[in-house]
């Protein structure tokens, strides 16, 4: 018998005594041959059987002709929505360190810690967004309600950049009173103002990211012959337009708030993120939905409650009818389609136990479908990819913030022309611009004489391309700040960190810049292609916050490191500066930054071994 097919309740009811022979012979063979049907299922939730993963339209109706709706040209308005959240989450990142220590008079550490924490907890957060897109709103509406709170947040702190009341005295606050930290404090209900509409920006992030890419996947066509090269191309360009929103934030929102000051600069990013949702709103009659299928939460909850509560029955035993599974085509799950039964963790195999006790009508925290099974194995096989990409994202914020300190005592002209230090990190975003540009017709041809792989390279390989040159980024950071730090000590601006050194070129960050550039193209790009692809037809955006979650962790993962090394290597009493002093000439970032490559460097040995070990869905043998 083919290891993939479903026998009925019925025909083994009438053949009694072959059943121990069936069962027997799959304990030697898989499980899945024991797959049972049951035409009297009761839902979880209540919910009907759907046609796999059918696209309805707003209304959650089926969508009679498909080829009205969909593909590049509903992309593009999700483009647009992504392109200004992007450019306000990196407008914040980039400029609310320098408003906090120039405005709010924070120190610099404490500012980065801040800005730190606020994006760990949007990004972080995104499970709930993701969360919430699954079980019960979609991600279209998902993306409308949280679009609408990041526009709240954005306009908040556009108010405390704009009026005085929400500023401390900015009189008699010079470069020498902030150098000496004499400039009058924001008073605690100022900051918490401002912590309190960061925190409601970040939290209207946490509902958009995690469906965004997702939504923008689902616009493609699974039958159709192309949909592996569409879904590929679609994901590159998605990131193209989150690092377009980055580089407009790096340049114009920058050169905004020198011109016309803090409230116009935040100011530009709410407005920009309210022309993005009414061009998202515009683009409604075109978009492809997926129904949600009810909370991913109360799901694995089952398995696992059903899985202990069977954790001691035998699928040897007499009592033992096979692997529970709904009748037909459909899924029990609605918007999902069957999944075939694997032999990984087969504890959880337990959780679809059918036994003769259970009767005709279990409880779903008794007995739950292999497909519910099957989710859960697929979410918890997922786990060690995203979590292997943690450090690139403790690089990429360590760079956000520290890379900034480095740039003030550096030279930024270029010719004629002097760009604010607050522009540098645009770098990294224009490096990601250009390998984009050249992907298909450079990177793909070339990899695929080597790999035969269509895309030139699989997913994981692109994850690990990418955690491999984030490893060589931040082994040059240390290489170039100690040579930094060296110069300013030898011609005399040790203790002035605020004071370019004009024979000394900030271009020299370019070349950690452009090569997290490139470790970001292809890590974060295969990641969420891989999330996309991989995550359960019902858990299409908890698969996708996997990825915010792993960059959230990776902020807080920095901040906690910065947290350890201020307490470990400073001591304010004995007048010893931590490597984390804020006059960073007589810190040791260079030594921070080694510490980062040896990490890196452990946490790539332990992803080849985890991508070594993962096998595609795709791949799998039922």
């Amino acid at each position: 018998m083919d290891t993939g097919e479903i026998r009925s309740l019925e025909s083994m009811l009438e053949t009694p005594a072959s059943l121990d022979e069936i069962c027997s012979a799959s304990q030697r063979k898989k499980l899945s041959v024991c797959f049972i049907e049951s035409d009297d299922r009761r839902m979880a939730l209540g919910r009907g059987y759907t046609g796999g993963t059918t696209p309805v339209n707003v209304h959650g109706k089926p969508i009679p002709d498909l080829s009205k709706t969909g593909g590049w040209i509903a992309a593009l308005f999700i483009f647009g929505n992504e392109m200004a959240e992007r450019m306000a989450y990196f407008g914040l990142s980039v400029n609310m360190v320098a408003f906090m220590f120039y405005v709010m008079h924070k120190p610099f550490s404490s500012s980065s810690n801040a800005v730190n924490n606020f994006l760990g907890i949007s990004q972080a957060s995104s499970v709930l967004g993701g969360f919430l897109a699954d079980a019960y709103l979609g991600r279209y509406w998902t993306i409308a309600i949280f679009t609408t709170i990041y526009l709240m947040g954005l306009t908040g702190i556009t108010l405390c950049a704009t009026i005085n009341i929400f500023m401390p005295n900015q009189k008699q606050c010079d470069q020498i009173a902030l150098l000496l930290g004499n400039c009058e404090p924001a008073k605690s209900w100022q900051m918490i103002y401002l912590y309190t509409a960061l925190y409601i920006t970040g939290f209207g992030a946490a509902g958009i990211r995690p469906c965004v890419s997702s939504f923008g996947a689902d616009q493609f066509d699974e039958r159709s012959e192309d949909y592996k090269t569409h879904l590929d191309r679609f994901f590159n360009f998605f990131y193209l337009s989150v690092t377009i929103g980055a580089i407009v934030a790096f340049t114009l929102v920058v050169y905004i708030q020198m011109k016309h000051g803090w409230g116009s600069a935040f100011g530009s990013l709410a407005i920009a993120m309210g022309i993005s949702n009414m061009l998202f709103f515009l683009g409604t009659p075109l978009y492809r939905h997926r129904l949600p299928g009810g909370s991913p939460l109360t799901r694995v909850a089952q398995v696992l409650v059903a899985a202990f509560r069977k954790r001691k029955a035998s699928f040897s035993t007499s009592e033992y009818i096979g692997l529970y599974e709904v009748p037909g085509k459909h899924s029990a799950i609605k918007g999902s389609g069957k999944i075939p039964h694997t032999d990984s963790f087969r504890c959880l195999d337990k959780a679809a136990l059918q036994l003769k006790e259970d009767g005709p009508d279990p409880s779903p925290w008794r007995l739950c479908t292999v497909t519910q099974v099957e989710e859960v194995k697929i979410l918890i096989k997922l786990i060690p990819i995203p979590a292997c990409t943690i450090m690139l994202n403790v690089i990429l914020t360590e760079f956000l913030t520290l890379s900034v300190q480095q740039a003030y005592t550096l030279n930024t002209h270029m010719g004629n022309l002097k760009l604010p230090v607050t522009c540098m990190p645009v770098f990294p975003g224009l490096s990601i611009f250009l390998i984009l540009s050249l992907y298909y017709s450079i990177f793909v041809p070339i990899s695929r004489r080597f790999t035969g792989h269509p895309q030139g390279a699989s997913q994981l390989q692109r994850v690990g391309i990418g955690l491999a040159v984030s490893t060589l980024s931040v082994a040059w950071a240390g290489v170039f700040e100690r040579c930094r730090r060296n110069y300013a000590i030898k011609h005399g601006f040790e203790f002035n960190f605020l004071s370019p050194m004009p024979n000394l070129s900030a271009y020299w960050l370019l070349i950690q810049y452009c090569l997290i550039g490139i470790a970001e193209v292809f890590c974060i790009v295969g990641l969420l292609e891989f999330l996309y692809e991989e995550a359960p037809d019902a858990m299409k955006s908890i698969g996708s916050a996997y990825a915010a979650l792993a960059g959230g962790l990776g902020c807080f993962m920095a901040s906690i490191l910065n947290s350890i090394i201020k307490c470990s290597t400073g001591d304010l009493e004995n007048g010893k500066q931590s490597w984390l002093s804020q006059n960073i000439n007589t810190g040791r970032f260079d030594y921070l930054y080694w510490v980062l490559a040896l990490l890196s460097l452990v946490n790539f040995g332990a992803f080849l071994y985890a991508a070594y070990r993962y096998k595609y869905r795709s791949e799998m043998k039922v």
